[in-house]
């Protein structure tokens, strides 16, 4: 596994961590099913989960074989989170962790760390080429974390998950890679639907302005202009600056929806609207997309296929393009 360092980075420890971590990860053979009091392994394995897009990998490979708990529930920002007493707990009783990695949950990285000594620990971006990740010039040499949002790169997470529950559970491995073969065919379908109802927008109206730069894999793979409002992470501040950056942007081009997040402050894109209005252009807010969290759990969004659903739908209808208002599968909440 490659180690990337910068020798000036004032992020230069946490990575240097994230990285022993995700080696532990790679390269530590797993250790039995856990004890659960009686001498024999009962029951699913318990599977921790930092984030939603990463839980929802696990659920579907896991299946009836494992039982999964998230940390980070709807509407959180993984770049904020610090674990709580609780959470640690929880990781500790855990048999397998896995974390979206590439530095989005820093802050946890010390708890992981030393959770690493005693059990598997997996990041699941971990064998992503390198030529499928973003290096913007604007985050110290780091990757952008947030590639869940290009679903044909965040599909070979899915092996990764797969192979690390096959390790630490061989008797169960042919039901772990028979259930990421149909998980991988669902994605590949949603990736599809992406590439037709994004590439439907017309080319004059393909910029998608969104809280933060969560959103440059979405651009990436469906062929859209992003611009945040923040940086990578939600602990940058927008400054005036890059305000009336934008609103030039959205008066020049004759933009006519930007877009608010889950898991950020809506102030910055209300300042957008508020300042192209000042210049006599209407801007309107095309919705709430999801970037660093999913939607409730137990609804279609608080699913990863019911997140891009949304996102790409809600995107292609704001634009211009064309999309059934209740996505691809028909199961799209009518609030959105």
């Amino acid at each position: 596994m490659k180690i990337r360092l910068l020798s000036l980075s004032p992020l230069l420890s946490l990575l240097a961590m994230l990285s022993l971590l995700s080696v532990a990860g790679c390269n530590s053979r797993a250790p039995e099913r856990a004890d659960r009091g009686g001498g024999e392994s009962t029951g699913p394995i318990s599977a921790i989960a930092t984030v939603g897009m990463v839980g929802d990998i696990v659920k579907n490979v896991g299946g009836e074989h494992v039982a999964v708990t998230q940390i980070m529930g709807a509407g959180v920002d993984p770049h904020l989170y610090k674990a709580t007493r609780d959470d640690v707990q929880t990781i500790m009783q855990g048999d397998i962790v896995f974390y979206a990695g590439l530095m989005l949950e820093g802050k946890m990285a010390d708890t992981l760390i030393k959770v690493a000594r005693n059990k598997p620990v997996i990041a699941v971006t971990e064998q992503i080429d390198e030529s499928q990740l973003l290096e913007p010039e604007d985050f110290a040499g780091h990757y952008d974390p947030h590639v869940w949002m290009d679903v044909a790169a965040w599909s070979n997470c899915v092996d990764v998950v797969a192979n690390s529950l096959s390790e630490f559970d061989p008797d169960h491995a042919s039901d772990y890679s028979s259930n990421a073969e149909t998980y991988k065919a669902q994605l590949a379908e949603l990736h599809q639907y992406g590439l037709r109802s994004l590439g439907s927008i017309p080319e004059e109206s393909r910029i998608l302005v969104t809280s933060h730069d969560a959103f440059n894999y979405f651009g990436r793979a469906y062929g859209l202009e992003v611009q945040g409002v923040q940086g990578l992470s939600t602990e940058s501040e927008a400054g005036l600056q890059r305000i009336n950056e934008l609103v030039d942007l959205l008066v020049n081009k004759k933009v006519s929806a930007v877009f608010v997040e889950s898991s950020v402050s809506r102030k910055n894109i209300d300042s957008l609207v508020e300042g192209a209005r000042s210049r006599q252009h209407e801007v309107v807010v095309g919705g709430e997309l999801f970037s660093d969290a999913m939607g409730r759990a137990g609804t279609y969004e608080g699913t990863y296929i019911g997140m891009l659903d949304h996102n790409i739908t809600l995107v292609a209808r704001g634009l211009g393009g064309e999309a059934p208002e209740l996505g691809m599968q028909g199961k799209l909440s009518t609030e959105h």
